[in-house]
């Protein structure tokens, strides 16, 4: 808008100038697509009026002006030759059509019939001759009268021209204006968006702008037209004896009528002012209504920023209310917090969803568009939107909780936290670890959860299977030896062997695992001193090392009853 014809005052070269000032109508014209409501609109066509009107004014008293200026100036030289040549063309132009009205009257009816055809032929083209001749003196007539017109300076021709031009852009503007809009209160509330409010917020500062540019333009025309009209006036005052004395009657009268016309030409630059003082008040009362439309919509913004912190506030005593539910509710921890969890997920999803309406209303691009945006986005987002995906995993039912003794990517600890995108454990070392805390918090992308592996040993019976070596010598009674330690092995894993068992029955829906048994093995291999015993069995994750300590004493005592032994 900043490129508007009428803000740029000299910008227009000077051969693309006219004779008359036109800027009130083209500033108005430029306004007035600008116009929102109905309100703007009543104010933009009162000004278009008052534009015309003034426009209308300065043509009559630019045509007078020329007119004056032509009485005013003797023709010398070029000029006198042509005026001369002018009025022998306007007397040979009479006679002209003298003779073609008599041509024209001229009836060969009184003729015999042979008579009559060959003078009706002769006659016809007789008349033929003299309209062509007519036609050829009288486009003579015009090319010296425009002659003239350049000689002598006279610029009424360019001024009708101008005029003419003037009128038929009015004819096609008035064609394409545009319809009556809805008042200020209606036309601003359209704005739904706080994005869409904001917009029109800076719209509007800049159309106010323009409005008060067009207002001070028409106060500078108004002031430029008072000292014109102020000059004239103290010409036509002049006395008669202060000016060249009339050399005879015709002098005389001449400078009467001059003074004619230029009371006229000062009666229309009163007009003129009159008509700027009201175009210049227009503009002023079309600015006022801009900034009343200008506070609706700052009332609108500060609604919908109210609006986005009502949804906030609303986000937060639902995600304090979830919590406090979960705390109260009873069952299972886990299941409570997998609910408080998907809970939370719902409430900031749904927030931030509905701030996102807030902000730029209900999607209305093309499927095209939004297919795009949302693969740009996917390959941006893709690590958080995997991580956000393995958190649907992590809550489900063979997933991971707070307070789960797990390992991931070789890491043990306690989790302490299971959020969106990132889980959080308490280190306590790796399974061949004793499992005491070190006091660092490690944090992993969701991510692992699809990507990676990750062991839970806080299930129902949190099972797994542990070994220990033993190495003995080389003895004659070995096979009875390890008979003893595969004793000693049942005998303190037979409960937890039974046990897990039935619970890896349970889990399955097949009968894979029915194959699988939970007794404990005991393997012998060679060894560097001797022979090497190798123990594997089921233990809880939680009996782990206490098992491990039994085995190890009663395999100690097995051995101090052997000749040679050792552990």
């Amino acid at each position: 808008m900043a490129h508007l014809s009428f803000l740029a005052h000299k910008g227009a070269h000077p051969s693309h100038r006219s004779l008359v000032d036109t800027s009130p109508w083209d500033t108005a014209q430029e306004l007035a697509p600008l116009a929102i409501s109905a309100e703007e609109m009543r104010y933009a066509r009162e000004a278009q009026r008052l534009a015309d009107h003034d426009v209308d004014q300065a043509f009559a008293s630019a045509l007078r002006r020329a007119t004056l200026q032509a009485q005013r100036s003797r023709l010398t030289g070029e000029a006198l030759e042509l005026s001369q040549r002018i009025q022998q063309l306007q007397q040979t132009i009479k006679e002209d059509q003298a003779q073609v009205d008599a041509l024209s009257q001229k009836s060969p009816s009184s003729l015999s019939p042979s008579s009559a055809a060959q003078s009706s032929a002769a006659g016809t083209d007789d008349l033929d001759v003299a309209k062509a001749q007519l036609g050829l003196d009288t486009d003579e007539l015009t090319d010296a009268q425009r002659d003239l017109q350049r000689a002598s300076g006279d610029q009424s021709v360019r001024i009708q021209e101008e005029l003419a031009a003037h009128e038929a852009s009015m004819r096609q503007y008035d064609n394409t204006v545009k319809s009556q809009g809805q008042i200020a209160v209606l036309s601003e509330k359209r704005h739904r968006t706080l994005a869409s409010r904001i917009a029109a917020w800076f719209g509007q500062s800049n159309r106010y702008s323009l409005i008060l540019q067009a207002q001070q333009k028409a106060q500078s025309t108004v002031a430029a037209l008072t000292v014109q009209h102020n000059a004239l006036e103290v010409q036509v005052n002049t006395p008669a004896g202060a000016s060249a004395q009339p050399s005879g009657r015709f002098s005389a009268l001449d400078l009467l009528r001059q003074k004619r016309a230029s009371r006229q030409i000062l009666s229309i630059y009163d007009d003129r002012i009159q008509t700027e003082q009201q175009l210049a008040s227009v503009y002023g009362k079309w600015a006022a209504q801009v900034l009343l439309q200008h506070r609706i919509v700052l009332h609108l913004v500060l609604r919908s920023f109210a609006l986005i912190l009502c949804i906030a506030i609303a986000m937060v005593l639902a995600d304090a209310l979830v919590r406090r539910l979960m705390d109260r509710a009873r069952g299972e921890r886990r299941q409570a917090d997998t609910l408080r969890n998907i809970f939370e997920a719902g409430i900031q999803v749904a927030g931030v969803v509905l701030i996102l309406l807030v902000l730029f209303g209900a999607p209305q691009q093309t499927p095209t568009i939004l297919g795009l945006a949302t693969a740009a986005l996917t390959i941006a987002l893709q690590d958080f939107i995997i991580a956000f995906l393995g958190w649907f995993v992590l809550v489900g039912k063979h997933g991971i909780h707070v307070g789960d003794w797990v390992e991931i990517n070789g890491v043990g600890g306690e989790v302490t936290e299971v959020g969106l995108f990132r889980t959080t454990l308490l280190e306590t070392g790796s399974l061949a670890d004793k499992g005491h805390p070190t006091g660092r918090h490690i944090t992993f992308i969701n991510s692992f959860a699809i990507r990676g592996q990750y062991f839970n040993f806080s299930t129902a019976g949190q099972w797994m299977w542990d070994e220990i070596k033993v190495d003995m010598p080389t003895v004659d009674n070995l096979q009875s030896v390890v008979e003893g330690i595969h004793k000693v092995a049942l005998e303190e894993t037979e409960k937890n062997a039974r046990q897990a068992e039935q619970e890896w029955k349970r889990g399955t829906r097949g009968d894979g695992l029915n194959r699988f048994s939970a007794t404990p093995a005991v393997d012998l291999r060679p060894a560097g001193s001797g022979m090497e015993v190798d123990v594997r069995y089921v233990t809880r994750a939680s009996e782990r090392f206490d098992l491990r300590n039994r085995l190890f004493e009663r395999i100690i005592q097995l051995m101090q009853h052997q000749p040679g032994g050792k552990l």
